[in-house]
């Protein structure tokens, strides 16, 4: 009996590590199914909607069915299909990481600085309640009709998402964290990059995530307006022409490449914070 028992104590840590992970096992595979069903939504919405314009349940006029959709964005063909997504790509590429970039400095000193916030934060508050499109004109007059009025729109629209999550991060540190740094007597800048950033950095991605999205809307107003390519122009020539199907066209168009880029920025999210041990991490992993 005895040496009974001491194998049972031998093996009961491992055990237990294995009833632990069956119910994280179990988890994952559902967390898996539901990720398999989402991707799938969208496909049977389309399908939905096409079997209700056939029935003429809905209007082709007003509501294009999906094939419609795809016949009239294949007849446009690949070349300058290719060249619109291209174009607003790259306004958003362009504007995101000019806005996100001055967003961190800025929101960093702000952070960091309870006199430099309290000077700037009435001004960027007033200036983040402004339409995207009230300030078209206002570039259009300042910097003429090329490139650079669209890419500084979206770097407005990127801006404050960022520059607000920088600030909120920083912000909400935990105090025990500084008295740590305080302790280990560490330089101002060691301090930042060893601590604070680290420690910000989730609700950094979070601003960076939505400052994407924002972007994606900001390009549609940039080129609605005084622009030859890029999927706005398609939608606003799509809207001209009497095309609903060119405009759900576009519409598709930005929601994938919206969903793309979101993506990507989340699987950045996931390597840069892969050191976090959180319950909904294990979930997703």
């Amino acid at each position: 009996m005895g040496a009974d028992e001491t194998a049972l104590r031998a093996l009961r840590p491992a055990l237990d590590i294995a009833a632990e992970a069956q119910p994280a096992n179990s988890v994952r595979s559902l967390s898996r199914g539901w990720r398999i069903a989402g991707t799938w939504l969208p496909v049977a919405f389309l399908l939905v909607i096409e079997a209700l314009v056939r029935l003429r349940v809905l209007p082709d006029n007003l509501v294009p069915a999906p094939s419609s959709i795809a016949e009239a964005l294949w007849q446009l063909g690949a070349d300058p299909l290719l060249r619109h997504i291209a174009a607003s790509t790259a306004r958003v590429a362009a504007g995101f990481g000019c806005g996100a970039a001055l967003a961190v400095a800025v929101g960093a000193a702000m952070g960091l600085s309870r006199r430099l916030d309290a000077l700037l934060d009435p001004s960027f508050q007033a200036l983040r309640a402004i339409p995207s499109l009230a300030w078209v004109p206002v570039l259009l007059l300042w910097m003429g009709i090329d490139e650079a009025p669209k890419i500084t729109l979206v770097a407005i629209g990127a801006f404050f998402p960022v520059h607000l999550s920088v600030v909120s991060g920083i912000r909400n540190v935990d105090r025990k964290l500084l008295e740590l740094g305080a302790i280990y007597r560490l330089a101002p800048s060691r301090l930042f990059l060893r601590i604070l950033l680290p420690a910000a950095l989730p609700q950094i991605f979070t601003g960076l995530r939505t400052a994407l999205a924002v972007s994606w809307m900001f390009v549609v107003a940039a080129e609605l307006i005084a622009a030859t390519r890029g999927l706005g122009y398609l939608l606003s020539d799509g809207r001209e022409t009497g095309r609903p199907d060119i405009v759900f066209g576009a519409i598709i168009l930005l929601g994938l490449l919206g969903k793309l880029t979101d993506s990507a920025m989340r699987a950045l999210e996931s390597r840069v914070l892969a050191w976090r041990d959180t319950a909904i991490e294990g979930e997703r992993a």
